[in-house]
């Protein structure tokens, strides 16, 4: 491994993050094709999930793809599926040596597409800024390893933890640099979960907006009865940007209808106690291929995800002014007794954005 192998993964990994959101249930994978120290091509999985990235660098390359050095950001794969395999592409353009960050854990690749290369007598090198890659691809591989998306649990709160008054009011306890930063993170999962609580108290569109950007993300709301406003800013576009309901087994029938006769889809869940069972909530989401929520609460929500062990991201928008005890907590009762029971995380970025201080903690090393 060198300097130079580490600054074009770098780009190779900063392309992949370009389809982060867009391309699931498929990881967003970048790819560099250099020779005789040039950039010959560039790529990264399309909407969709196709064409992958190596298609696309290699479409780009044409023959100078010939005794290059292509960089990816996860392993080539090496099986048939709605495309041929990508190890076989390289092996065809006549690649010379593959650069790879990490090892793709779909059993279905798994080291082969490695095998595949080295076996045609293509140079392979591995774990190129691995944990970079590890991070990038943690939505595709929670999904392919424990078949559920990565969780990213956003609040934006009071100093004092507060994400409404005593009486719901909530517009706006954050500025506009912290919503516009929101957006941004929106664009880059799959999903946008909240809570029914959420929905029908702030009646949210739950889209990306003022980024100039055309794709939308799914937007999911919990709820067990179905009891959301059928006449909300979700209902009017769920023929246009998809609605999905996770609910329980039992919802009422008229409500049903009407969702699905506005072009929502729904979700049975199993559920525990009150509530949705958050553990069966997110392996639905996951066989329906989506590999990173972005969840915005409500505070029920919150901590039955927190409560299982579910958030794999903490994301805190803070603004400086208090609510009080009789405000409404980000996050709802979690049952604890002792200390040591409390989900911990660990900080990875703390910076200011506008007039509030946002916050990013990451799962904690078990």
């Amino acid at each position: 491994m060198t300097d130079t192998d580490k600054r074009y993964m770098a780009l190779a990994l900063s392309l992949g993050r370009r389809g982060q959101g867009m391309c699931w249930p498929n990881p967003a994978v970048g790819c560099v094709i250099v020779k005789d120290g040039r950039i010959v091509g560039r790529g990264w999985t399309q909407p969709g999930g196709r064409p992958h990235a190596e298609t696309e660098a290699l479409a780009q390359a044409g023959e100078r793809a010939r005794g290059s050095t292509a960089y990816v950001s996860l392993e080539p794969c090496a099986h048939h599926g709605k495309t041929p395999p990508c190890a076989q592409a390289l092996i065809d353009a006549g690649v010379a040596r593959v650069v790879s960050a990490i090892e793709d854990s779909d059993p279905r690749v798994a080291g082969q597409g490695f095998e595949m290369l080295r076996a045609a007598g293509v140079e392979v090198t591995t774990g190129v800024m691995a944990d970079q890659a590890a991070r990038d691809h943690a939505g595709f591989f929670m999904k392919t390893e424990q078949g559920r998306p990565f969780v990213t649990l956003k609040l934006a709160s009071s100093f004092d933890g507060r994400i409404a008054t005593a009486s719901g009011q909530s517009k706006w306890i954050t500025g506009p640099d912290s919503r516009r930063a929101v957006h941004a993170m929106r664009a880059r999962h799959d999903a946008v979960m909240v809570g029914a609580g959420t929905a029908r108290a702030d009646d949210p569109s739950l889209t990306v907006r003022d980024l100039g950007v055309g794709h939308q993300p799914v937007r999911i709301v919990v709820s067990r009865h179905l009891d959301i406003p059928l006449l909300g800013q979700l209902a009017r576009t769920s023929s246009q940007i998809p609605v999905w309901l996770c609910h329980g087994p039992s919802p009422d029938s008229e409500r049903a209808r009407a969702w699905q006769g506005l072009g929502a889809t729904l979700i049975p869940c199993a559920v525990r106690g009150h509530h949705i069972d958050a553990t069966d909530l997110l392996q639905q989401l996951g066989r329906k291929g989506l590999t990173r929520v972005f969840c915005e609460g409500g505070s029920a929500l919150a901590a039955s995800l927190l409560a299982d062990d579910l958030v794999d991201e903490l994301v805190g928008f803070t603004a400086g002014l208090a609510i009080g005890a009789e405000g409404l907590p980000a996050i709802g009762a979690l049952g604890l007794e002792d200390l040591s029971e409390a989900p911990s995380f660990e900080l990875a970025e703390a910076r200011p954005v506008g007039g509030d201080v946002l916050q990013v903690w990451r799962r904690s090393a078990r």
